[in-house]
């Protein structure tokens, strides 16, 4: 059978960012792979054309050739009457292995037992240097979150640590850091995850939380290992260019510079190539790409949280908005740079002190409904609040911005609303979105109870991580794993939603059940 596929050829051109980051990315120890700059059209050709279920597959196999002699072969082939494109790619490509293919379940262990045999099979010891394809090496051991995901991602390793803590793993947690403070060095940033397509947008910074974590056990010689690199990271998200007015993840408001998510491409995710080009192809007169990417930075891919008509995927407008958890955690980073600078560098001291007085200001003037006693997302051009209400909320709790009124009335309101059979639900919305209800997550489940107990409210705190552990122990009794996601508003029913299938292993789901069953005790 023969492939023919229509290409639109703006998908072929190289954006000037792009060459930037290749030339970045260049270093002694490993020659980067960008598959789609290398392949060109053949990787468009092969995205579209459905040879793999998932488009994350093919980004993340091994070439069996150089990239010059696949292209080469296939200018000769293609012309054939008997070219078959599947067949091509099983010959030149070797697809990635399934990570946990050989562990089996135990039934007779606990949960607990489970995830301690886990560990090792989501480890990754050593990354091999130098193979063609689109892994970027890393130099220390890490954990990747199981099935689709072989790579280490940002923020999954925060709540992954608040596992490795119950089980003693802190050779390990430092480990990641080191590979964190690598990838600040050589890239600027932390990545989305340590794949070179994701080299265009980072994720939640949760690196300073991961910081933290490990002073709390080792003291302040910790802050003073990591703090370059922290304060490099922060740099990243607060870069801007006031004389040019050139803003990434920063808007400039009233109240000062204030955070959004944003990727620097505007083109089709290349490991989500074929959705994003597909609904693009479909709502030509939206600009969604990188608006998806935006979306996928956020964690929160996707939400209706994003949404301008609360439903649709293509309505999602995450540049025109200044998330109240975004900002809350850059907050939280630059409480925790203070502790690590202290007074030593009283410039820097002072306009991180300056920030934390504009977010401040912001929260409590904008983003705070005091209708609802809740926190809200807010339009940065018109200073509106969206009007939907998610998990988000919770994150002032957590970075301590809010005061004890606001937390008391957030605790209400998260009872009333959000609390549900299995654990907290993430919005209020159904949409079908995997960020959405009737989904609950690892992280907002920890996010909330550390941001409820940080204010008093230990009862409903202890309800929360209750629900949610009673939950992860029956789906372990009746499946033998731990997931991705959970559906909270019915405990027989599988969670769904999203881009792929339910995902196992599960990194951050390990790490927050072990630590929740180390609160309880």
């Amino acid at each position: 059978m023969k492939y023919l596929i229509w290409i639109p050829f703006f998908l072929f051109l190289s954006c000037k960012e792009e060459q930037n980051i290749s030339k970045k990315a260049t270093s002694p120890s490993a020659e980067l792979v960008f598959p789609e700059q290398q392949l060109g059209d053949l990787f468009v050709e092969i995205q579209l054309a459905e040879i793999f279920p998932d488009s994350k597959t093919f980004v993340d196999a091994t070439a069996l050739d150089s990239y010059d002699a696949i292209l080469k072969a296939y200018q000769e082939e293609k012309t054939n009457s008997h070219f078959n494109l599947e067949s091509f790619v099983a010959r030149y490509f070797e697809v990635p292995k399934v990570n946990d293919l050989h562990f089996k379940t135990d039934t007779t262990n606990s949960a607990s037992e489970h995830i301690e045999r886990l560990w090792p099979v989501l480890t990754k010891v050593k990354d091999s240097v130098g193979l063609r394809n689109s892994l970027i090496p890393l130099p220390n051991a890490y954990i990747v979150p199981g099935g689709r995901f072989r790579e280490v991602y940002y923020w999954d390793s925060y709540f992954t640590m608040l596992g490795l803590v119950e089980s003693g793993h802190w050779d390990l947690i430092e480990d990641i850091l080191d590979n964190f403070s690598y990838l600040i060095n050589r890239f600027g940033f932390i990545p989305n995850g340590n794949r070179t397509y994701y080299l265009s947008r980072s994720q939640p910074p949760f690196f300073a939380c991961m910081v933290e974590l490990l002073a709390q056990k080792n003291g302040a010689s910790v802050y003073k290992k990591y703090r370059k690199a922290l304060k490099k990271e922060y740099q990243f998200w607060m870069a801007h260019d006031s004389v040019q007015k050139t803003y990434q993840h920063v808007v400039k408001t009233e109240y000062g510079l204030m955070n959004r998510y944003y990727d620097i491409y505007n083109k089709p995710r290349q490991e989500s190539f074929r959705e994003d080009y597909s609904l693009q192809k479909d709502f030509p007169n939206r600009d969604l790409y990188r608006q998806l990417r935006a979306g996928a930075e956020s964690g929160w891919d996707y939400s209706s949280r994003w949404f301008q008509d609360n439903q649709e995927l293509q309505t999602i407008e995450i540049l025109e908005i200044l998330p109240v958890d975004l900002n809350a955690l850059m907050f939280k980073m630059e409480t925790i740079l203070c502790s690590a600078y202290e007074s030593e560098d009283a410039e820097f001291i002072n306009q991180l002190k300056t920030n934390q007085a504009n977010r401040l200001r912001y929260l409590n003037e904008v983003s705070w409904n005091d209708s609802l006693g809740v926190f809200e997302d807010v339009y940065w051009k018109t200073q509106e609040k969206t009007g939907r209400l998610s998990l988000a909320m919770v994150y002032p709790l957590f970075s301590k911005m809010a005061n004890q009124n606001q937390a008391d009335r957030v605790a209400r309101f998260i009872e009333a609303h959000f609390l549900k059979e299995g654990g907290l639900v993430t919005t209020l919305k159904h949409t079908g979105q995997q960020w959405d209800a009737p989904n609950g997550w690892a992280p907002l489940q920890w996010i909330t109870v550390i941001g409820l107990e940080n204010y008093g409210h230990q009862e409903l705190a202890n309800e929360i991580m209750s629900r949610w552990v009673n939950l992860n122990e029956k789906v372990f009794r009746t499946s033998g794993k731990f997931v991705e996601k959970y559906h909270v508003e019915n405990l027989d029913i599988e969670a769904g939603g999203g881009e792929y299938p339910l995902q196992d292993g599960f990194g951050w789901s390990n790490g927050v059940y072990l630590a929740f069953k180390g609160k309880l005790k």
